[in-house]
């Protein structure tokens, strides 16, 4: 392999596996034939454990890593032995794709961050890497037969040692995510709560119900969509909602702190789109491009999978910082919640991201959005800010650069960039702001209309727009609030000049009333649900 690093090759691999699965339907090989005829015989394979080829490891707090003891379906004895404890819940990880056969970094953190929030719980990794390392439309087909192990298992369990099926949790990344909603098809009874990380896309966008996650998988299934980029047949994670809630942080395509992915995708890309297999000269081009990036190779494979593996990511932040719980807001589109439309809370319009989610169902799955921060923990404070801008004379203006600074009672958060994609004269617009801390509840506003160069904007007389009054809304306050001019009747806003000032306004009862009871809603005993 030369100068190239054997973690370029592996992403190289997890591209060209990857992307030989995109556009492909699910095509069974023989083995998997019987798959349909499952359910009809029902009692038959449910307790026949002969051929189980799936692994199920109990992790314990104190060696996450390692698979010190099996549970194995049909030796009874093996639950006493790993020391399950039947009086507290289970959750059940369940990995996706891999290249290299072995477990990926996440799982012991994974396995961690649930000891740290539930210590008496039992944690079980399944490993089907075995199947889970193949070509990746065949180990997308193996998601049935892995689901079908997995339901086996549950059903021996509980069957076993008469355990509460509400104490069940299965979470699954990519694959995994399907691997679940089919386990959850097969129990005899519906586990309380399936997580779906990231489902993969490629042969799954366009599959029916019975072989995808799906919200008829659980009493409560909820979804991260953290990877969507691209058409349908093409996006490594799954597009349309699969659950009862459907989150999609940042939009559900590129994560904040995952840049670098843009670049090797785009080569990949470019590398990829002759017929599959490659030949020998196209894996030597494109090695040969993945050259070109030495300097980060050593990180190469987490950068392919950055945006992907952030959904596992942001689950394990809902674990360990309990106190900075992120929100996510329904909305009927990303472009409409980059707007700032979307920050209701009314009608169960917003809801808790990862493990403490309030589990809500309804008939029709509920699409929802967030923004992150591009490390841990990844909460940010949502705003929508509406501003009318008045003027003398007609301007109109296309992706001007802003800057606007906020201050609240606990701090500021200065010259946050935003680009403007319109400024026109007698027009209102609304926009969305996040802030990475809590700067409490808002008193005052600036907004800076920022130049090019020095020379493109006469300074003698610069198009000015006109500002009475700013109204912004906390998401995660619900509180609406108005800022008028600091002085005089407008605040002046120039190109290149000084920023405009605008200050808080008088607080309205209703205003008050109403982030009192959002409030009472989020942390009082109301809005409050089990997670187990």
């Amino acid at each position: 392999m030369g100068r190239v690093s054997s973690a370029c090759f592996i992403s190289w691999m997890y591209l060209v596996y990857i992307s030989s699965g995109f556009a492909t339907t699910i095509e069974p090989a023989s083995g998997f034939a019987t798959f349909n005829n499952i359910m009809e015989n029902a009692t038959e394979w449910m307790t026949d454990f002969s051929d189980i080829e799936s692994k199920f490891s109990f992790r314990t707090s104190e060696e996450p890593e390692d698979d010190l003891c099996y549970i194995v379906p049909g030796q009874p004895e093996t639950i006493k032995e790993c020391n399950f404890n039947p009086d507290t819940k289970t959750f059940i990880v369940i990995h996706g794709w891999t290249v290299t056969g072995m477990f990926e970094s996440w799982v012991p953190k994974l396995v961690t961050a649930l000891y740290d929030r539930e210590p008496t719980a039992n944690v079980i990794v399944v490993d089907w890497l075995s199947r889970a390392q193949q070509h990746y439309p065949t180990s997308a087909a193996y998601t049935k037969l892995v689901g079908r192990d997995v339901a086996k298992f549950v059903n021996w369990l509980q069957a076993e040692i008469d355990y509460p099926w509400e104490r069940l949790h299965l979470l699954g990344y990519s694959l995994g995510a399907h691997v679940a909603g089919i386990a959850g098809l097969l129990t005899k009874h519906k586990v309380n709560r399936i997580t779906g990380m990231d489902p993969a896309g490629p042969s799954f966008e366009y599959a029916d119900a019975q072989s995808t996650l799906s919200p008829d998988d659980a009493l409560f299934v909820d979804v991260l969509h953290t990877n969507t980029r691209g058409s349908p047949d093409r996006s490594i994670g799954i597009q349309r909602p699969v659950g009862h809630i459907d989150i999609y942080p940042n939009g559900g395509t590129f994560q904040p702190g995952c840049d670098l992915q843009n670049t090797v995708l785009m080569v990949a890309t470019t590398g990829l789109r002759s017929t599959f297999p490659l030949s020998s000269s196209d894996v030597l081009r494109f090695q040969h491009k993945l050259q070109c990036f030495s300097w980060f190779s050593t990180d190469m494979d987490q950068i392919v999978k950055c945006s992907h593996e952030r959904s596992i990511h942001l689950f394990i932040d809902s674990l360990v910082n309990q106190e900075q719980e992120s929100f996510a807001y329904r909305c009927s589109s990303k472009d409409s919640f980059n707007k700032g439309m979307c920050l209701s809370c009314r009608k169960n319009r917003c809801n808790k991201v990862g493990y403490g989610v309030n589990k809500i169902r309804t008939r029709r799955s509920s699409k929802m959005y967030m923004k992150t921060r591009d490390v841990m923990p990844y909460k940010v404070f949502h705003y929508q800010v509406k501003v009318h801008f008045f003027g003398k004379t007609k301007l109109s203006y296309t992706d001007q650069p802003m800057k606007i600074s906020l201050y609240g009672i606990h701090g500021e958060k200065e010259n946050i960039p935003y680009i403007m994609p319109a400024l026109n004269t007698n027009t209102t617009m609304s926009f969305l702001l996040t802030t990475d801390t809590d700067i409490g509840e808002l008193l005052m506003v600036k907004l800076l209309w920022e130049k090019d160069t020095l020379i493109s904007w006469p300074w003698w007389n610069p198009d000015t727009f006109h500002i009475r009054k700013l109204r912004i809304k906390s998401g995660e306050r619900q509180s609406k609030i108005i800022f008028s001019a600091k002085e005089g009747e407008f605040s002046y806003l120039s190109r290149g000049g000084e920023a405009a000032v605008f200050m808080k306004e008088k607080e309205t009862q209703s205003s008050r009333k109403n982030q009192r009871l959002h409030k009472l809603k989020m942390h009082g005993s109301s809005f409050k649900q089990s997670t187990e």
